[in-house]
C-alpha cells in the first residue's frame, strides 16, 4: 500500500493535479495544533500567538521527488526566509519516523511536523482524496489569523518564493 501511495503521490506531482479546496480563507483564525517535529518536540500554532508569524508548508509524503525539492529548497535558501521574523515548519501525514529520516537524508535545518492522526490536515483542510496534504502553505499572522493560503507551489523555489510572500505580506524583518 505505502509503494501505490507513492505512486500516484508522484503521479500527483508530475501532472500537477491539485485536490485542494478549503472553506478557510484570509482573515479566519488559523486552526491550532500540537504536532511533532522531528526532533522530538512538539509545536503548537498557539505558541506563537502574540509573538511571531507562523509559515505552514504542508506537503504529500517524505522522499517524493517533489517534496524532496521543496524541503532543500526551504534548506539551501532558508536564510532568505530567517531573515523574516517568523518560524517556518514543513508538515505532512508520514509517521515521524520516515519525517525523521527524510529530515536527515535531506539535511532539514527546520521543524518537520509529522500528523499521523491526520487531525492538523483535516483543520486545514489539505487532506487529500490520496489521504495525503496537498501541497498547500500557510501565512499565519502573530494574531493567529491566516494572512495568506498559497496552494501554487513551486517545490523548486518555494524558499524563494516564501521570502517574497512574506516581504509581501508585511511581516517584518529582524
Amino acid at each position: 500500500m505505502k509503494k501505490s501511495m507513492r505512486i500516484l503521490c508522484s503521479l500527483v506531482s508530475v501532472v500537477g493535479f491539485s485536490a485542494f479546496a478549503t472553506d478557510l480563507k484570509v482573515g479566519d483564525t488559523a486552526p491550532n495544533f500540537n504536532l511533532q517535529a522531528t526532533t522530538g518536540d512538539f509545536y503548537q500554532l498557539s505558541d506563537y500567538q502574540g509573538k511571531q508569524a507562523v509559515v505552514i508548508a504542508w506537503y504529500p509524503m517524505a522522499n517524493t521527488r517533489g517534496c524532496t525539492i521543496e524541503c532543500k529548497s526551504l534548506t539551501e535558501q532558508g536564510h532568505l526566509i530567517r531573515e523574516y521574523d517568523v518560524s517556518y515548519v514543513m508538515a505532512s501525514v508520514d509517521p515521524i519516523d520516515d519525517n525523521r529520516a527524510f529530515a536527515e537524508k535531506t539535511g532539514a535545518d527546520f521543524p518537520m511536523l509529522s500528523d499521523p492522526t491526520k487531525a492538523a490536515a483535516k483543520a486545514y483542510q489539505v487532506l487529500n482524496m490520496f489521504r495525503v496534504a496537498s501541497r498547500v502553505t500557510f501565512y499565519i499572522s502573530k494574531e493567529g489569523k491566516i494572512l495568506k493560503i498559497d496552494d501554487d507551489i513551486s517545490p523548486k523555489t518555494a524558499a524563494e518564493d516564501m521570502a517574497n510572500t512574506l516581504g509581501e505580506l508585511g511581516i517584518a524583518k529582524k
